[in-house]
């Protein structure tokens, strides 16, 4: 049985959005193609046990989904509700489909959720939601909304695709890039979900999901500077992952072990990075996820270097605030200004910010500061606080290892 919920939750966390993007493909009905993938999931936890996992268990599952959708289309509450649509609703529309022959389809599913018709404000929301997976309560702590206000929205959004039979395509090249924005947004947003819930186990989840729409969009629009910066970005994070932790307790930049970094993932991100440069000097517009990309380049120049670039750190994290000011860009500003003149300058900055109470790093990087100030209480209290704030075991463990060595001696952090 353990076996088979393995195999299950697998195919759940690498093929639920491909499987469901073809589902839609066929219907263009998000929810039904939901419920039905739902169905053939809960199908295979009973039947698998008994008949074994199947040779090609996405074929299954999409098998088992079509035929949950095409019961639903014949009973008679579909009968006296929605008009038979040849076109969507024969058989031949679902039949017949070899999941593993299809093109990727989830940037279709995508663009479809990032459609004009739709709410500019749930695109992103949407786009975690049906494509990459992302429960709503997951979105709703990323968005600072209640669970309830945000699942009223997606519904919402999904009827309006069904009803207004807004188009499952690959919009002209000329109309893609007014979606590019909302569809990078939702493409980070799943990374960055993931980054901080993966713990200290390296698998294949959201994070590889967004890595490869990323570089599909890169291959779609291969001079767009911002999707080679993104795919740059998460590449050169996703580098350091292996090092990122270590017997269950976070490791903070300057201490990872840099042999354990993956180095091919290193050189893709580079590769990208160059490519972004290069369509940047052409004309191409300067963006966040460039810039971002550039500050973790800098770190990960260290493994040749052994030194990090604080200054050039300062320049680029400077820059990425004034294109696009967010609270934890002041705080990691404040973080490498400290490198270079001193705590005292660093907390300053932090005070100055206008932090909310409740966000962690800065408690975080407070504590940091305060300790190399030799201010050893208010240090301790900061780093309480910042631990009760933590959302991961590993991330707080860290913490207490600080807290119980502070003193004036104590030696930096950097972002981690």
């Amino acid at each position: 049985m353990t076996s088979t919920v393995a195999h299950a939750e697998a195919a759940a966390r690498t093929s639920y959005g491909r499987l469901l993007a073809i589902l839609v493909g066929a219907s263009g009905d998000i929810t039904s193609s939901e419920d039905a993938l739902a169905d053939a999931f809960e199908r295979a936890l009973t039947t698998w046990p008994r008949n074994g996992v199947p040779t090609n268990p996405d074929a299954w599952l999409l098998t088992a989904a079509r035929h949950r959708q095409r019961d639903g289309w014949k009973s008679a509450a579909s009968r006296t509700s929605v008009s038979l649509d040849p076109a969507v609703h024969a058989r031949s529309s679902v039949d017949d489909i070899d999941p593993d022959a299809v093109p990727d389809k989830r940037l279709q599913l995508m663009l479809m959720c990032a459609h004009p018709a739709i709410d500019p404000a749930v695109h992103t929301p949407l786009m975690l939601d049906v494509v990459l997976g992302c429960t709503a309560k997951q979105i709703a702590q990323a968005f600072a909304l209640p669970t309830s206000t945000l699942a009223a929205r997606l519904g919402r959004a999904k009827k309006r695709i069904r009803d207004a039979h807004i188009p499952f395509e690959l919009p002209d090249r000329s109309v893609l890039p007014a979606r590019l924005t909302a569809v990078m947004a939702a493409v980070h947003g799943a990374f960055a979900i993931d980054w901080h819930t993966t713990g200290t186990e390296v698998r294949e989840g959201l994070a590889g999901e967004a890595l490869h729409l990323v570089e599909t969009l890169c291959v779609l629009l291969p001079d767009d500077a911002e999707a080679h910066g993104l795919a740059a970005l998460m590449c050169l994070s996703l580098a350091r992952l292996p090092a990122r932790y270590d017997d269950g307790v976070l490791v903070p930049l300057p201490e990872q072990d840099e042999t354990r970094w993956n180095q091919d993932l290193l050189s893709r991100g580079e590769n990208h990075l160059r490519v972004a440069h290069a369509s940047t000097s052409r004309g191409s517009p300067l963006g966040r996820f460039q810039l971002e990309a550039a500050i973790e380049a800098v770190h990960c120049a260290r493994r040749r270097t052994g030194v990090t670039d604080w200054y050039h750190l300062a320049q680029v994290h400077s820059a990425l605030q004034t294109l696009a000011p967010t609270v934890g860009g002041a705080v990691a500003l404040a973080v490498v200004t400290a490198e270079i003149d001193g705590p005292a300058v660093g907390l300053r900055m932090l005070d100055d910010a206008s932090v909310a109470t409740s966000f962690q790093p800065a408690w975080a990087a407070r504590a940091n500061l305060l300790g190399r100030l030799g201010r050893v209480d208010d240090a301790a209290a900061a780093y309480a606080k910042a631990m009760s704030l933590s959302p991961d075991a590993p991330t707080r463990e860290f913490l207490r290892r600080r807290l119980e060595s502070l003193g004036p001696d104590e030696v930096p952090d950097s972002l981690t």
